[in-house]
């Protein structure tokens, strides 16, 4: 298979999985529609507010396996195909690492695109740190530091998670990504933010909301 093919194909098979929507399977198990409640968001933040912690740690810990499982054996098939079995040949800052860039950008794309609810989902922040974690741990841990150091005082995960996107580039180009892993690293920054303009436009009015946990009953 050449390198382009299976490029694709991992891409469309990572789409598909990271497509798979735990946030409504979660939220559904507990009795409860997380597109028609809150925020309608899929994600672990609206996930959190309308069913409750323990449902939000489970729909985090899914969506961030489920990106990180497909970046690793996209890696993994890279190596044994076109490496001689040599992993870190697969880097992002090596020749072929651009292949498992572009599986990771899939990873977002399906999530946020979710096959499964007609091509609408979540905001990409938990599968994009688990596919990130698959691709290059530190630049993933990274840029959830940032994440952190703004939505912790402020509990405006929306300000974290852009500012998170904003500095993915910059840490992917302080590792040294080449050229062409860098592409899929912008693509997914500037997706993640887009899917945040609502957000950006009421913490721009002050009406955005902070993060809160549903108290049962």
């Amino acid at each position: 298979m050449s390198m382009a093919l299976f490029t694709i194909v991992a891409m469309l098979a990572s789409f598909a999985i990271c497509g798979i929507p735990f946030g409504v399977l979660v939220a559904k198990a507990h009795g409860v529609d997380v597109r028609k409640e809150g925020s309608g968001n899929i994600g672990m933040t609206n996930v959190a507010r309308t069913v409750g912690g323990g449902a939000a740690a489970l729909t985090f810990v899914l969506d961030v396996f489920k990106g990180t499982f497909c970046v690793l054996i996209a890696r993994l098939l890279v190596a044994h195909l076109y490496c001689g079995g040599d992993w870190t040949l697969t880097a992002p800052q090596q020749p072929l690492g651009w292949i498992a860039s572009c599986v990771w950008a899939a990873c977002v794309f399906g999530h946020v695109f979710s096959p499964y609810l007609g091509f609408h989902g979540g905001k990409g922040i938990s599968v994009g740190l688990g596919a990130g974690l698959g691709l290059c741990w530190p630049v993933a841990l990274l840029a959830l530091a940032v994440f952190l150091i703004v939505a912790v005082p402020s509990r405006y995960v929306s300000l974290g998670s852009i500012c998170a996107a904003i500095a993915l580039p910059t840490w992917a180009f302080v590792f040294e990504f080449t050229s062409a892993a860098m592409v899929p690293t912008i693509v997914v920054g500037a997706l993640v933010i887009w899917c945040h303009r609502a957000n950006i436009e009421r913490l721009r009015t002050g009406t955005e909301n902070k993060f809160t946990l549903h108290k049962h009953g």
